[in-house]
């Protein structure tokens, strides 16, 4: 019997944050759009320890912030 082969999971996919994102949960919201205003508030912070995380994390799992214009 071969032995398995073990190989790292490749992220493509990208995932697009547009600022400014809501303000506040609305009844009705769906997971994903409460996600989208919880990192778009966490991405304006004004503390730069949680800013350089939240970037460094972002990168690792493509997710980019888009400013509405």
């Amino acid at each position: 019997m071969a032995p398995s082969l073990e190989y790292p999971k490749v992220m493509t996919e990208i995932v697009y944050i547009n600022l400014p994102g809501p303000e506040e949960p609305e009844a009705g919201m769906s997971g994903p759009e409460i996600l989208h205003g919880f990192l778009a508030d966490l991405h304006q912070t004004a503390n730069a320890e949680v800013k350089a995380f939240i970037d460094a994390a972002c990168l690792k799992w493509n997710v980019h912030f888009r400013v509405q214009k």
